[in-house]
């Protein structure tokens, strides 16, 4: 399903009763928003740098309902075809976008209007077409600089590359977004982690790490949960080797299609795992790692590049499991895991 705060914010009821919960089975938030997609994967045709060179409105800047002075993706004034892409590294559905604009030294700045485009090799694109017209489509953009506006396509597409083209802009060509879509085997949904729908009880590990040795300072296995906040709000190995693990118990057998690991920090302390493998079983005995197609090894996924960033991996065949564990390969000064587990 949708992100809730979408929902709530895009949905009057007709809308929540026809278009949008029609779609809903391929209408997952595909990460811009939530940090997700990293900043390396969202590119742009140009940027608009101001205030004496001191504000650059870069693309990565361009997700929905960022903060802050300087928020959002803005093109050069002097770029007459402007564009922003997002490499999502893999292909997958696409189903539609939410568009916001943003406010730039006190002017309002948004899309009016603007066509989208794909590509699975990021070299040949094809616009999306209007079915009741000839021609690309143009889709009606935002009205103002803070409103959300979705547009859902008429059906999904199967893509690595996005772009959106500006075609009629408000003052100027300012956007932030997120795509909408799923997985090509439409497997995508949080298993329990984050809304607490596992319960602390079925998060276990190989050891917790306790700071200055005290129980009421433990970084216990129930803490990693994704986006967890607090003082202590992840899980942290008590030693720092690759016997350590993590280990989720769905409850029954689930089709697991990926992770979104996260890190912390401890004391001004960043501590992340940097790769990792995943291992899964029905029984709690037998226990199979998640395998490279490629080389017929235990797949080693990249991890995280700081303490809050989320990192997402998908696997290239879905697993059936109950149990999931995640077997750190490298980390950055203590073993340290907030995460997620996608499936269905």
């Amino acid at each position: 399903m949708p992100d809730p705060r979408l929902l709530a914010a895009l949905c009057g009821a007709l809308l929540c009763a026809s278009g949008l919960r029609a779609a809903s089975e391929c209408s997952v938030p595909l990460g811009m928003e939530s940090g997700d997609i990293a900043d390396s994967q969202i590119s742009a045709s140009s940027v608009y740098v101001g205030f004496m060179g001191l504000q650059r409105w870069g693309p990565e800047l361009a997700r929905l309902h960022r903060t802050g002075i300087v928020n959002a993706w803005t093109a050069s004034n002097y770029d007459k075809n402007p564009w922003i892409q997002v490499n999502l590294l893999r292909k997958t559905w696409v189903s539609g976008v939410v568009t916001q604009g943003a406010s730039r030294v006190g002017t309002h700045e948004y899309l009016k209007a603007f066509k989208v485009a794909y590509s699975l090799d990021g070299h040949t694109f094809t616009f999306i077409q209007d079915t009741e017209k000839s021609g690309d489509k143009v889709f009606v953009g935002n009205v103002d600089n803070n409103g959300l506006k979705l547009n859902l396509f008429k059906s999904p597409v199967e893509t690595q590359y996005v772009r959106l083209f500006p075609v009629l802009c408000q003052w100027a060509c300012t956007l932030r977004f997120e795509l909408l879509g799923c997985e090509l085997n439409g497997c995508s949904e949080p298993l329990g982690l984050k809304d607490h729908a596992i319960p602390d009880k079925q998060i276990t590990a190989s050891s917790t790490y306790k700071t200055w040795g005290l129980q009421a300072f433990g970084w216990y296995p129930f803490y990693a949960r994704l986006d967890n906040q607090g003082k202590f709000n992840a899980w942290t190995a008590a030693t720092n080797n690759a016997s350590e693990w993590l280990q989720v118990d769905l409850g029954s057998q689930r089709e697991v299609t990926g992770v979104i690991t996260q890190g912390a920090r401890d004391f001004g302390s960043i501590q992340y795992v940097a790769s990792y493998k995943v291992a899964y079983s029905n029984d709690g005995r037998t226990w199979t790692e998640v395998k490279d197609s490629r080389t017929g090894k235990s797949k080693i996924f990249p991890g995280n590049l700081d303490n809050n960033s989320h990192k997402k991996n998908v696997f290239e065949t879905p697993v059936l499991a109950r149990l999931v564990r995640i077997l750190p390969v490298a980390w950055h000064n203590r073993i340290t895991l907030r995460l997620e587990l996608l499936g269905c």
